[in-house]
């Protein structure tokens, strides 16, 4: 079972996430849009912002549950998670998007489709090679059993 994580460690977990997302979507965003990288990359940096708030927060109550109810990470678990983090986080991000982007919220929300479609496997894999190196990390230090 997993030891408990404290807050620093899941800043830091988002931190990582967040700056590789923005590293990826912010040129692509700004090519298919056709805006300039500095209008794209706020833009990106806004969204990642309220995610990594997001991020924390979901992840602290879905470790709760997980706790709570005695879950185990099994792939499906890991699909739930990552679905239901990515539509909490399109109720909040399509007003931004369309916002900054002077579209109506239609437009917006297909755009964040596409982002959505970027990040349910992003958010996966990243969650899964995180949970991996973290439990070999513990285990080296003898916090986690074998």
């Amino acid at each position: 079972m997993n030891t408990k994580k404290t807050w620093i460690e899941r800043a830091t977990h988002a931190l990582i996430f967040e700056v590789l997302a923005v590293a990826m979507t912010a040129p692509v965003l700004a090519w298919v849009m056709k805006v300039p990288m500095a209008h794209a990359g706020l833009l990106t940096l806004m969204i990642s912002s309220v995610a990594m708030t997001w991020n924390m927060i979901f992840n602290a109550l879905f470790d709760r549950v997980e706790r709570h109810w005695r879950l185990v990470r099994t792939m499906s678990m890991r699909v739930v998670h990552a679905i239901a983090f990515e539509a909490g986080l399109v109720a909040t991000v399509v007003p931004l998007v369309a916002w900054w982007l002077d579209m109506s919220l239609l437009d917006a929300l297909i755009l964040d489709i596409g982002l959505v479609l970027f990040f349910l496997p992003y958010t996966f894999v990243f969650n899964l090679v995180y949970d991996k190196l973290r439990d070999a990390m513990l285990k080296r230090r003898g916090l986690l059993n074998a």
